[in-house]
C-alpha cells in the first residue's frame, strides 16, 4: 500500500438499488452516458405526466360507463398525443444538455444510447 493510500479513510458502505427502483423513487443516478437525471424541464415533465395520467383515468371511466366508442377513441388519441409531446420535451432537454456533454467528451456510448431511445420512442 502506498503512503498516500494509508491516510485515506475507508469508504462508507454504498446501498445498491435496482435501476427501476431508483427511477420510481426519484433517486439521482447515472446511465451509461454518465449523467444524473436532474434536468431543466423535470417539473414540466412531471406535470405533463400527471395530467396525462388523470386524462387516461377519465378515459377508463368512460369505458366503464359504456360511453360511445368514438368518444373513447378520440380521448385515447388525446392521451397518446400528450405522452408524445412529453417525450419531445424530454428528448429536447436531453439533446440540449446530455448529448452536448457527450459530444464534448466524445462519449460514443451516450450517442448510441440516444439512438436506441429514439428508435423506441418513434415506434
Amino acid at each position: 500500500m502506498s503512503e498516500e493510500n494509508r491516510n485515506i479513510p475507508p469508504e462508507e458502505p454504498v446501498e445498491i438499488y435496482d435501476h427501476d427502483y431508483m427511477h420510481a423513487h426519484g433517486i439521482p443516478h447515472e446511465h451509461s452516458c454518465g449523467h444524473t437525471h436532474s434536468h431543466q424541464h423535470t417539473r414540466a415533465v412531471v406535470n405533463r405526466l400527471a395530467r396525462a395520467i388523470g386524462h387516461l383515468e377519465r378515459v377508463k371511466a368512460m369505458v366503464e360507463e359504456g360511453r360511445d366508442c368514438s368518444e373513447v377513441l378520440i380521448q385515447l388519441a388525446a392521451v397518446r398525443s400528450a405522452l408524445n409531446n412529453t417525450g419531445k420535451v424530454i428528448l429536447k432537454d436531453h439533446l440540449e444538455h446530455c448529448v452536448v456533454d457527450a459530444l464534448e467528451s466524445r462519449d460514443k456510448a451516450a450517442i448510441d444510447e440516444l439512438n436506441r431511445a429514439i428508435e423506441q420512442f418513434v415506434k
